[in-house]
């Protein structure tokens, strides 16, 4: 090793700093085809050969190697830590549960999943409206309530109660 190779390692402040070069910032041929080939990795394709063969007729001279090592990086990199989402059985807790019983993480993720989910959303108000209606004795609110449920796109509530039950229901 000459000196000069030795004073560049001992000034390094970092490994990175070693890796300086004609070959680290060198274009590829791959190059314009990573963000289609990126896409289509999201998308569930991660068949290497058959996006090869997608990108030969987009203009790709390069080879089938190169695609491959290209997406054996991607195979073999760790992915992220997704967070699994809320089964249904919690889902329906939150929303059957009074909103100032529910802890801040708790009302925070099932905010997020109302926010996602308009059928959610909409559920967790006809649900809590009608908590309102039965713990406040506010039964002559019935027909109202069935009538915004019904305009609801939501066709399990739309059975209940059927519309002549709710006609003859006393007051």
């Amino acid at each position: 090793m000459t000196w000069r190779t030795v004073k560049q390692f001992a000034d390094a402040a970092r490994p990175e700093d070693l890796f300086t070069g004609q070959w680290q910032n060198r274009p590829s041929v791959l190059d314009d085809y990573k963000p289609y080939l990126d896409d289509r990795w999201n998308e569930g394709c991660t068949n290497a050969w058959k996006l090869w063969e997608e990108i030969v007729p987009l203009g790709y001279k390069g080879s089938y190697q190169r695609v491959r090592a290209y997406l054996h990086k991607k195979r073999t990199s760790p992915r992220p830590v997704v967070a699994r989402p809320p089964s249904p059985r919690t889902v329906a807790g939150w929303i059957l549960r009074r909103p100032e019983n529910l802890p801040e993480t708790e009302q925070l993720l099932l905010k997020t999943v109302r926010t996602h989910c308009p059928e959610i959303d909409a559920l967790t108000r006809h649900v809590r409206a009608f908590a309102v209606m039965l713990t406040e004795r506010q039964g002559e609110r019935l027909p109202d309530w069935l009538a915004a449920v019904r305009q609801d796109d939501l066709p399990s509530l739309h059975t209940f109660p059927p519309a002549s039950t709710a006609t003859s229901m006393p007051s």
